[in-house]
């Protein structure tokens, strides 16, 4: 696997030594193709604000760069000129202006990798802590050196000979402002920061590189917060990556509109300002932790489904390990695979088919099944992360997959699946032949679990009990008092041990509880709170934990409901995703893990009490 790694890490240092400066003019949509292919950065958000910094203002305003007079006799002279398409105004990027972006960039980059620090500076930082940003040599109320700039902190590194003062760790600020110091007979701009870790402010006089450093520290500052209040590290990452745009944006322009121009790209900072969003105390308590799997996406793709596997002894190869891991079905066939004892991707990408992905199920501890909407049944090799094998038998999309508990340790192992048009496959799972097949009539059949000898089936408009021959002992509809809106059965859960069934609705914010022997009606109803329909439920220990899409415009949308079954009422309410909640899955009862819609895109690690 090591070995699959470093193979991608040469196609991507290919791809990106073949970057060829643009010659013509750009609108948005190759400038971020461009901009892309050239290693800069990969996030489509986060290249369109780059685009509207690098189009504040017009070529003419100065770039201190020596191809300058070249570029001014050329035929267009702007960074952005009118085009008569409908909308009227165009923007474009001059390929000029790109080169001089780029060079600043690569220039920067080259610089930070320069800086080298002496050993007892080195001692304060932590482990793969970088300095990436350093100002000229400043005087500060601390002495005379230069501010350091690292992915958590600020230092002064004092000149004569060189030391170490701390400013702030990022989290650790309480204000940053611009303000006058008198030198001379002058005012200079000074930055100070103030700081929870002491009580004397720090104050740099910081001249010309006042407004940049300012605009850096705050951006910085709202992503660590960020970053802290919803338990996601990548908030940091991003800040960090804006950061080093403004200050290539500034290298670049040398105009007067430079700083506006950055501003563009202080997004954390804005958000802080424009959309406070408190992360509710029962929230911040439950969640552990979150992780982004498309990371090494150009945009956040939807979660789809969710698999835990846990972790083995027995793993002796070399290139193996028997860590737990979490599987994570994207768009378009795509499964990431984290660690599941340190949350790091594990392996980037497994390709399994090129459509939307339904279901997993891990087998025997050697295997993941995969259920596709291309009909497809994947087979992947945890050890060797590879599939290489299918099985095809069904007709229309897989929607899921299930496994019997054995009922000794001589019964065969088998699984079961099933597609929208209502086919149940029974597989051996060594042979991996087709040991029985029948079809249950209903609308979309999406969900199965075999318990006690007998198949729940459900489908959009109705839940069957089968027999083993495939036979109709039972079947339920929906509850009177949801058949007068467009909704229909997305999920449920049974309760042998008492006697009832759970079930919820795509478009109702209940849950309906029946009783097994009497499936006529739902003898209790839980209404969820600003729930516009249920998408996903498991039960972990004595609670039921809900996938849910809120309906208050203007807040997050992705809720999760943690309902007590013995009181049949709802613990906790939790909002840690801004787009629907539309897998979870249970890792040993230990934590739950929630996966949303592509417009968060993020999994989220809850703690179970």
């Amino acid at each position: 696997m090591k070995k699959d790694n470093e193979r991608d890490l040469v196609k991507s240092d290919d791809h990106v030594k073949k970057f060829e400066l643009p010659k013509k003019h750009m609108q948005l949509e190759d400038f971020v193709k461009r901009i892309q292919e050239s290693g800069i950065v990969k996030d489509v958000g986060t290249i369109h604000r780059l685009f509207d910094a690098l189009t504040v203002e017009s070529f003419k305003s100065g770039l201190s760069w020596q191809g300058l007079d070249a570029a001014m006799r050329a035929s267009s002279q702007s960074v952005f000129y009118l085009d008569s398409s409908l909308d009227g105004q165009q923007k474009q990027i001059d390929p000029e202006v790109f080169r001089v972006f780029y060079t600043f960039w690569k220039e920067t980059e080259a610089e930070a990798q320069d800086v080298h620090l002496p050993a007892e500076v080195i001692e304060h930082l932590d482990t793969n802590e970088c300095v990436y940003k350093l100002s000229c040599s400043v005087k500060t109320n601390h002495g005379v050196g230069k501010i350091a700039m690292t992915q958590k902190r600020l230092f002064l590194l004092t000149e004569g000979r060189p030391g170490y003062i701390e400013i702030s760790k990022f989290r650790d600020i309480e204000e940053v402002k611009i303000s006058s110091a008198p030198f001379l007979l002058l005012r200079v701009p000074s930055l100070k920061i103030k700081t929870s870790s002491r009580k004397e402010v720090f104050e740099a006089n910081l001249k010309s590189e006042c407004d940049l450093w300012n605009l850096m520290v705050k951006e910085m500052w709202a992503g660590r917060k960020m970053a802290d209040d919803h338990k996601d590290p990548q908030y940091m990452q991003q800040a960090l990556t804006n950061v080093l745009l403004m200050d290539a944006v500034v290298g670049c322009l040398q105009s007067q509109k430079a700083i506006f121009a950055a501003t563009k790209l202080a997004y954390f900072d804005k958000m802080k300002h424009e959309v406070p969003m408190m992360v509710p105390k029962t929230t911040s308590e439950t969640l552990k932790h979150k992780i982004n799997p498309s990371l090494d996406l150009t945009a956040p793709q939807a979660v789809d489904v969710l698999l835990y596997t846990p972790g083995q002894l027995s793993f002796s190869d070399s290139g193996s390990d028997g860590n737990p891991k979490l599987w994570c079905a994207l768009s378009d066939g795509k499964v990431v695979v984290f660690d599941a004892a340190s949350w790091s991707i594990q392996q980037n990408c497994i390709q399994v088919g090129a459509t939307r992905l339904n279901c997993m199920l891990g087998l025997d501890q050697s295997q993941v099944w995969i259920g596709s909407r291309d009909s497809v049944i994947y087979i992947i090799n945890i050890r060797s992360m590879s599939c290489n094998k299918q099985l095809t038998e069904h007709r229309s999309e897989v929607t899921d997959i299930a496994t019997e508990e054995k009922t000794d340790k001589f019964s065969q192992m088998q699984a079961y699946s099933c597609s929208a048009d209502g086919t149940v496959i029974v597989w051996d799972v060594f042979t991996l032949k087709v040991k029985k097949q029948f079809h249950v009539t209903c609308e979309r059949l999406t969900s199965i679990r075999p318990i006690n000898g007998t198949l729940w089936c459900c489908g959009k408009d109705c839940i069957v009990e089968l027999r083993k021959n495939g036979m109709t002992n039972r079947k339920m509809t929906l509850p009177d008092h949801l058949r007068d809106i467009p909704t229909f059965f997305c999920s449920f859960i049974l309760f042998i041990e008492k006697d009832q069934l759970w079930t919820g609705c795509a478009d109702a914010g209940e849950l309906c509880v029946w009783h097994v022997r009497d499936l006529t009606k739902p003898f209790h109803k839980i209404q969820l709170q600003d729930c516009a329909g249920v998408s996903c439920m498991i039960k972990v220990k004595n609670q039921i934990w809900v996938g849910s899409q809120g309906k208050t415009p203007g807040k997050p949308r992705g809720k999760i409901y943690v309902v007590d079954t013995e009181k049949h009422s709802v613990e906790k309410e939790l909002v840690a995703h801004t787009d629907c909640v539309q897998a979870l899955c249970s890792a040993e009862d230990r934590y739950v893990l929630s996966g949303s819609a592509s417009e968060d895109g993020k999994i989220a690690i809850w703690k179970v009490e």
